[in-house]
């Protein structure tokens, strides 16, 4: 036994599935069928692209009158073929338009709804959006929460710990989980079976992740370097799905060269349910502020066809107003914010600044730690698992400053926390960027550590500039 106790948690993968998956003995058979569909169309206008090709070169050459009309009838097309295609062969950017009413065929009246607008979602944070933490913002009234981001082909192969990422508490009553991939076989072969073995209310495809190794594989950000292709992956996925899809993206993969809002009209053409705009390039990470400017001209973009989220920087309920107000976005996404000051759902919603007192935030941690054990177990391999995730969310918790201690309210997501002293030790505890003490808060808990126990955050992406 590992003391785990999950009556309350969905979607958890069987041995069977598991065994079906790594023996590749899983009949994929919407995916397979929408595949076999699409290059039976990208034939059709392939051939059907050629031949206008050929008749235009023939015109041309009559009206040159390098070919007599009497001839003609002995020409044989398909000798030409090549060289007319050769002659004109076309960007990526015209392959789009060639294959551009692929979308037609979507029937997405015939889909499930689920209502973006107005709501507060809680980002997919890779490792801290876990399902504890997820539980701690539902009851701060997180209207949405998606699950961390999942890579297809860990999922195809039946990888438990990947699996583990789609697992869903109860108390999440509109849950959407994230996929990460680039092959059109790969994301519906992906979101067929996620959604026929697991109950969620919609699937997202990652089109933002930053980091190297994803993205030099030509997944996350890369895919936006590639719009060309994308109709194929985005027909395929939501073709299989009976769920809305929905995709979440950057402003494009280097600074200044913008690509979100030439992508979020093609979205709505393919059925996608709501895209999520995270408002800095790839190149950018996490610094700089994000563009809110430029998250309006991609609702502006939408033409209210599609549901755009806004997401970056919001820490408080004025800046939620402002940048609601200012871009017209349907929702707001909170990522940072949410993992800095998870009480922010409540904020906005109540419209007042919180000065919570560092013995309640203490109380959330302490929640935290139950539902970990709860998840994870209660054994030792459980305790450090626990352990390890909430030193995750400390490396973020800490950077709060207690709206009595502000000299100028609120708290901006870009500005170098202050070095204070809090009303009480806990409070100055609290807010210690030592590794060290936050390995305190964790033993008031779980436990002592052992004495060579060490961490390091895996994020470390700047909070301020």
């Amino acid at each position: 036994m590992d003391g785990k106790i999950q009556d309350n948690t969905i979607n958890q993968v069987t041995r069977d599935l598991q065994t079906k998956l790594r023996k590749r003995k899983y009949k994929f058979e919407k995916s397979l069928a929408v595949l076999k569909e699409i290059a039976s169309y990208k034939n059709e206008k392939s051939l059907s692209h050629k031949e206008k090709i050929v008749e235009s070169q023939v015109n041309q050459d009559k009206e040159k009158g390098n070919i007599a009309i009497e001839n003609h009838e002995n020409t044989k097309p398909q000798e030409n073929v090549s060289t007319a295609v050769s002659k004109n062969s076309k960007t990526e950017d015209d392959q789009y338009d060639r294959f551009d009413d692929l979308y037609l065929r979507l029937r997405p009246e015939e889909k499930k709804k689920v209502d973006f607008r107005e709501k507060l979602i809680l980002a997919p944070l890779t490792t801290v959006g876990n399902l504890p933490f997820r539980r701690i913002c539902k009851e701060f009234g997180a209207d949405i929460t998606i699950g961390e981001m999942a890579l297809t082909a860990n999922i195809l192969q039946g990888n438990m710990s990947e699996w583990a990422l789609l697992k869903r508490h109860t108390s999440e009553d509109v849950f959407g989980v994230q996929i990460c991939g680039r092959r059109p076989d790969s994301l519906a072969n992906c979101a067929e079976i996620i959604e026929r073995e697991c109950q969620v209310d919609f699937v997202d495809i990652n089109m933002g992740c930053p980091i190297d190794l994803i993205y030099n594989d030509g997944m996350g950000s890369a895919m936006l370097s590639r719009i060309s292709r994308l109709p194929e992956a985005l027909y395929a996925t939501n073709k299989v799905l009976d769920c809305p899809l929905t995709v979440k993206m950057r402003t494009g993969v280097v600074t200044g060269k913008n690509i979100a809002h030439k992508a979020i009209p093609m979205f709505a053409k393919y059925g996608i349910s709501a895209v999520t705009v995270h408002g800095r390039s790839r190149e950018q990470r996490y610094l700089k502020t994000a563009d809110w400017d430029y998250i309006k001209e991609c609702v502006d973009a939408a033409e209210n066809k599609i549901p755009v989220v806004g997401n970056g920087d919001i820490l408080s309920f004025t800046e939620y107003n402002e940048k609601k107000s200012l871009t017209g976005v349907s929702s707001v996404m909170l990522a940072r914010g949410a993992l800095i000051k998870p009480w922010l759902f409540t904020e906005i919603k109540e419209q007042r600044h919180i000065d919570i007192s560092s013995t309640e935030r203490l109380e959330i941690i302490k929640k935290y730690a139950n539902y970990g054990l709860e998840y994870f177990g209660s054994d030792t391999r459980g305790v450090e698992r626990t352990r390890t995730f909430l030193l995750e969310w400390l490396s973020f918790l800490h950077r709060y400053v207690p709206v009595g201690l502000l000299e100028v309210v609120p708290q901006l997501m870009n500005d170098r926390p202050p070095k204070f002293k809090g009303r009480n030790e806990l409070e100055t505890l609290m807010a210690s960027n030592n590794p060290k003490d936050w390995v305190s808060i964790t033993e008031m808990f779980l436990g002592k550590v052992a004495d060579d126990f060490h961490f390091e955050p895996k994020h470390k992406a700047k909070s301020f500039a």
